[in-house]
């Protein structure tokens, strides 16, 4: 038994470096909506305010992930930033529906059980992201709505948030504006600034999330794709992670996230190819915008049938970079381990 144990401990002590050194991985990627964005129309003020909303949403996951944690926990701390910054179309800062109110919707979905929660027309919950979560683990749902996500929010401890933490000038302005000159909502919406994350963990789980405001202008109770599992979230430990931002009723349609995450598990597809060939998709019916994606071999991923999307990812490779419009990519110094 001695002999046995030597053997062992010699056959350890003669592996590789690398091999006895090799940390598990981590990945993240992150976006703020996918839309019609004019380089000559982003001011440099405005493109450093951009690029360090995403650049602190990027920090907050990675470091969640850095330090071992659930990659479910990085999707949130990263979502919660960009909910919090009214550049974004998600918690303050949401655009207005035509009656003039803010009305939210979140989904978030664990790669390890697929278990799931959303939310949707939420009008008094300050991250809808968590409430979201919080369906996932304290109920027997997967989607609450209005009034009733309210109520159930406030069961759970959630403060009310007053209605006008919201509200912020430059979308009130967008909504006159539309109706003072009978324009669409993508008339006024420049980019769908609907924020979201997606994240592999080092014990190999993903985890996606997706928060938004919806569309400028938006009546009768209109949910988008972002709460809606399967279209503008999904995420299964056997093939991938997807968050999507864009025109939703397309993305509804094509049934997005899931429908990558499909061509990887079934077909064996590349993760760029699935991502873009579903995007052909949807392009080709009409609708446009963009996915995050990240795989089990850490891949992080985008794609997008825009001008521009605002994006960013970090890997335990190294990788750290945030980006605005197609084709470009900022790397940050911030070294990740």
């Amino acid at each position: 038994m001695k002999k046995l144990i030597a053997l062992i401990a010699l056959a350890l002590m003669t592996q590789p470096a690398h091999a006895q050194d090799a940390a598990p991985k981590w990945s993240l990627a992150i976006h703020g909506g996918a839309g019609t964005l004019d380089p000559a129309q982003m001011t440099p003020e405005k493109r450093v305010q951009y690029e360090a909303a995403l650049q602190a949403a990027l920090d907050a996951g990675s470091k969640v992930l850095k330090d071992g944690g659930a990659a479910m926990d990085a999707v949130k701390a990263a979502i919660v930033i960009l909910e919090d910054n009214p550049l974004f179309n998600a918690g303050k800062g949401a655009v207005f529906t035509w009656d003039g109110t803010n009305e939210l919707d979140a989904s978030i979905m664990d790669g390890r059980d697929r278990s799931a929660g959303a939310v949707a027309g939420v009008k008094t919950v300050k991250n809808p992201i968590l409430l979201a979560d919080t369906v996932r683990t304290q109920s027997e749902h997967v989607m609450l709505m209005g009034k009733g996500a309210e109520d159930f929010a406030v069961s759970k401890g959630f403060a009310v948030t007053p209605p006008v933490y919201f509200a912020t000038p430059e979308r009130r302005e967008a909504l006159e504006r539309m109706k003072a000159e009978k324009l669409s909502a993508l008339d006024v919406d420049h980019k769908f600034g609907t924020v979201g994350a997606v994240a592999l963990d080092r014990s190999g789980n993903l985890a996606a999330g997706t928060s938004t405001g919806g569309m400028t202008g938006k009546r009768w109770g209109r949910v988008g794709d972002a709460p809606l599992i399967g279209a503008g979230t999904y995420a299964d430990n056997r093939s991938c992670a997807v968050s999507a931002t864009g025109w939703g009723e397309y993305f509804i349609r094509v049934g997005v996230a899931h429908e990558i995450c499909a061509r990887l598990r079934f077909q064996g597809a590349k993760p760029q190819d699935a991502a873009d060939d579903v995007m052909a998709d949807v392009a080709k019916l009409g609708g446009d915008g963009g996915v995050i994606l990240v795989t089990p071999e850490g891949e992080a991923i985008f794609s997008f049938n825009t001008t521009g999307m605002y994006r960013g990812r970090a890997t335990s490779a190294g990788v750290n970079e945030v980006a605005i419009f197609g084709g470009e990519v900022r790397a940050s110094n911030t070294p990740n381990h």
